[in-house]
C-alpha cells in the first residue's frame, strides 16, 4: 500500500462511491466493494471470537487468519493484484486436518449453537460463506485470482470444526438438531 490513512472522515464517500487502492472509484454497491466488506466483516467477527477464552494454538490461528483475510481486502481492493497465497489455502488444509482428526465423525446435524466461542465460530462460518458468495459473484464480471474464494471455502470449513473443538471445551458438546424424521426412524 502506497499510502497509509491520515485522516479518517475524508467526505469523499459522500456521494455514494468508495476509493480503491488504485485509485480508481467504485459505487459502493458495487460487488466488489460488497466483496471487501464481507471480508471486513469477518475479520471484525473473528476478532470478537478472540475475546473468548481459546486454547492458545486456535488463538494464534485465528489472529493468523486475520492477517492473511487483510491480505485479501487489500487484494480486493487492487484489482489484478495478487497479496493472498496459495500457501496460506495449505495453511488452512493444515488446520482442518487437524482439528477435524480430533473430532468425533458426525453422525447427525448440529445446530449453531453451544457456548459463546462455539456459537461466535459459526457467525464467522456463515459470514464466510456469504464473502465467498459474492467474490464468486464478482468472478464472474471480472478476472479473479482463485485463491481468495479458496480461501474464503476453506475458511468457513474450518470455522465449523472450530466451533465443534470449542464446544468440547471444558466437557461440552455440540448441540444436535432433533430431526422429527431420525426420531421416528428411531422409534421404529
Amino acid at each position: 500500500m502506497g499510502k497509509r490513512l491520515t485522516q479518517i472522515a475524508t467526505r469523499t464517500g459522500d456521494d455514494g462511491t468508495t476509493g480503491l487502492g488504485d485509485n480508481t472509484r467504485l459505487s459502493k454497491d458495487s460487488l466488489r466493494v460488497q466483496a471487501m466488506g464481507d471480508v471486513d466483516e469477518l475479520n471484525s467477527h473473528i476478532g470478537l471470537l478472540l475475546c473468548e477464552q481459546l486454547p492458545d494454538e486456535a488463538r494464534e490461528l485465528l489472529v493468523e487468519i486475520q492477517h492473511q483475510l487483510f491480505n485479501l481486502g487489500g487484494e480486493l481492493s487492487i484489482p489484478g493484484f495478487e497479496l493472498l497465497k496459495a500457501e496460506a489455502v495449505l495453511a488452512l488444509d493444515e488446520a482442518l486436518a487437524h482439528h477435524n482428526d480430533q473430532l468425533p465423525k458426525l453422525q447427525e446435524f448440529i445446530l449453531p449453537a453451544g457456548n459463546r466461542a462455539a456459537a461466535q465460530a459459526h457467525v464467522c462460518r456463515t459470514v464466510a460463506r456469504r464473502a465467498e458468495r459474492r467474490v464468486v459473484a464478482l468472478g464472474r464480471t471480472e478476472s479473479l485470482n482463485e485463491t481468495p474464494r479458496q480461501y474464503l471455502n476453506r475458511l468457513s470449513d474450518l470455522m465449523f470444526v472450530l466451533a465443534r473443538v470449542f464446544n468440547r471445551m471444558n466437557g461440552g458438546d455440540d448441540v444436535y438438531w432433533k430431526s422429527e424424521r431420525l426420531k421416528r426412524s428411531a422409534q421404529e
